[in-house]
């Protein structure tokens, strides 16, 4: 999810210093809620963790 998130801002970054400024927007909102999405995500699986095995 992580992964995502950074392509798409590579995208938008590449995207607003080639002019195309709409595109540039739509890149960087993306990569924001891919972003949240991928630490709410993390924070969950710390959260629950791994528990130990019943006997």
């Amino acid at each position: 999810m992580l992964y995502w998130a950074l392509i798409f801002l590579v995208v938008g970054l590449v995207a607003g210093l080639l002019g195309a400024s709409g595109i540039a927007a739509i890149a960087g909102q993306i990569s924001w809620v891919l972003f949240v999405i991928g630490i709410i995500l993390l924070v969950i699986h710390l959260v629950s963790g791994r528990k130990p095995p019943s006997p």
